[in-house]
């Protein structure tokens, strides 16, 4: 991925075999670009919980990412409550985190802005 293209604009490719697994150093470099992400499962996930002020905002919220989802066609992993939603990412195909991951996560957030 080129350091010139913010990860909320670059867009989802196709992954698959261990070589597009990101690394420890790749993964501490794009942690930070995506803040309030934490590793999850021994770092072969990302996840995230966003708040909301209620059911309604939180399926506005689901509903727009399911659109982002299918745009880039990579897909999280969900879990829909009242007032909020956690977000998990990671890209069976590689067996861990890919660039995909970090991608959709910085769209994630773009939602919330």
């Amino acid at each position: 991925m080129s350091d010139m293209i913010p990860l909320v604009q670059a867009h989802c490719s196709p992954r698959s075999g261990a070589s597009h697994r990101l690394g420890e150093a790749e993964l501490r470099d794009l942690l930070p670009q995506v803040p309030g992400w934490e590793l999850v499962e021994d770092g072969h996930a990302i996840s995230k919980t966003f708040h909301f002020d209620d059911y309604y905002r939180t399926m506005a919220f689901v509903n727009a990412l399911a659109l982002v989802a299918h745009r880039e066609d990579h897909h999280p992993d969900l879990s829909v409550h009242y007032n909020r939603c956690v977000v998990r990412y990671s890209t069976h195909d590689v067996g861990g985190l890919s660039e995909n991951d970090f991608i959709c996560a910085a769209k994630a957030d773009a939602l919330t802005n």
